[in-house]
Parts: C-alpha cells; structure tokens; sequence
C-alpha cells in the first residue's frame, strides 16, 4: 500500500503504521488513513504517539491540545477521530457526516459482530495471525452459546481461511471440520477436499467420501489448479501444483512438503 503526499508539511519523521505497512507524512494521508480505515482507527488509533506526532511533526499544536482535552475528559474514542477530519480540513462536512454513521453503525452491533467485522478487516488486510486472534475471542466468550449456527459457521470458516493464507493445513482442516459440523455447507467441503490435494498427509473423515462425487472432485481439483493464475505468483504456484498432481503417489507426498515449507516461508510475516 502507498499514499500520495498532497500537503507539504514540514515531516521529518513520518508516522509509521503497523498494520498497513506504511509511513505518512502528512495531515491529509493521516485523514486518509482514518476516513479509509475506520476499524483499524477505531481501535485505539489516537494515542500518545500520534498526538506527538500531530504537534511535533505536523506542526498542529492546538489539535494535539484539542485531543489531549478530549481524551481526559473522557470523551468516546470515535470524537477524536471526527476532530482530526475536521481540524485538517481534508473531508467535506458530508463526507464527515458519513463517517461518523459508519462509525455508529458499528457501534451499534453487538460485541461478536463488531468483532467479527474486526476479524474481517485484518484478514483482508492479509494480517491472518491478528485475524485468529480476533475470530478465536469470539469463540472464546462465553456468548457464544447465543450466537447462531450460521454465523458461528462462518467463524470457524474464516479461521480455516486464516490459516489456510498461513499454510497451516492441519489448522485449517480442524477449523473447516468445525464449520461444517455447525453448518453443512458444500463450499466448506470443497475447502476441506482442497486442502488433501495441496497436503497429501491430510486425510478425509469418513463421513465426507459419500459426498464426494467424482463430478465434484474434477470441479474442485480444476478449480484449485486455476486459483489465482492471473497473477505472476499464481501462475508460478499453479505450475508448481500442476508439477506436483503430474507426480506418483509417493514423490507427490515428499514433493508437497518441499513445496509447503517454501510457502510457509513466504507468508511468516503475515502472522
């Protein structure tokens, strides 16, 4: 991800955000940021650091007062941002007024969706690990025997997916086992044949080899070798795994260890 610097502003260290990867270095990519990202700014954004930032680096002296005075006399979270949007002059009065409906619209859901949403955001953002965590305390709270079948489907479903962008098979199969005990969804068992094929070790339960047609296996296989070949590392991941289907049994398995280890390789930094 890259920003435009737009404002000239006398920035000799830009702030640096974490989960985006990126360095700004002005007010104008600071409301970007806040307007584009609600739920990462959402989430503790205003902080010390970016106060000293806002003064020291931005040169806005009475906006870091003014976020100062906000934060001690316990003002919500959400006010500090519509400050910065506003004292920055970046957005127009509409497009704050947007904001901060999409903020109260959040606001409003109840703690698991909330999260959920959360969860979401980092995992397309591709920060799987900080999506795990997110996913796993909605599971770990004890609301969720409230929750419904469906949506705790889908949160094991996204943790499987996690996982999966991680190459940690034999977490993503637990994780997709789950969801589908909660739901019975064929996009799930799809997800679970498809990870036998890319770690031969893996093995299907019992209770799924009845739904697996052969219609369904040469759909699912097909689809696995064209997933993502319209990039250049799909393309030259999709060749690594059609090299490997072209192999026996036994070479197939050493060969899919070699090839997942360089993967795992690849994608540690997205934990």
């Amino acid at each position: 991800m890259s920003l435009i610097l737009c404002r000239q502003e006398p920035v000799k260290h830009p702030y640096y955000i974490e989960h985006l990867g990126v360095h700004i270095a002005s007010s104008q990519e600071l409301c970007y940021v806040i307007y584009n990202h609600p739920l990462l700014a959402m989430n503790g954004f205003v902080d010390d650091r970016l106060i000293a930032f806002i003064r020291g680096e931005l040169d806005q002296a009475f906006l870091a007062g003014k976020l100062e005075a906000l934060r001690q006399s316990g003002e919500q979270p959400d006010e500090l941002l519509i400050a910065i949007l506003q004292e920055c002059d970046y957005y127009t009065g509409k497009e704050i007024t947007k904001y901060r409906q999409k903020l109260a619209a959040y606001r409003k859901m109840n703690a698991a969706e909330f999260t959920k949403e959360t969860a979401d955001y980092y995992f397309s953002l591709r920060q799987y690990g900080t999506a795990i965590h997110y996913y796993n305390r909605i599971l770990e709270d004890w609301r969720i025997k409230s929750l419904s079948d469906e949506f705790t489907a889908k949160i094991w479903n996204n943790i499987g997916a996690a996982y999966a962008g991680i190459f940690w098979f034999e977490k993503a199969m637990t994780a997709y086992d789950m969801s589908y005990n909660f739901q019975k969804s064929m996009d799930t068992l799809k997800r679970i044949y498809q990870l036998t094929l890319l770690n031969p070790q893996l093995r299907l339960k019992d209770r799924y080899q009845s739904l697996l047609t052969p219609e369904r296996r040469a759909a699912w296989e097909k689809e696995l070798r064209e997933a993502g070949a319209d990039t250049d590392a799909g393309k030259e991941r999709l060749s690594q795994i059609d090299e490997l289907f072209a192999r026996d049994p036994i070479r197939r398995l050493n060969g899919a260890g070699e090839l997942l280890e360089g993967w795992k390789r690849e994608y540690r930094k997205m934990l």
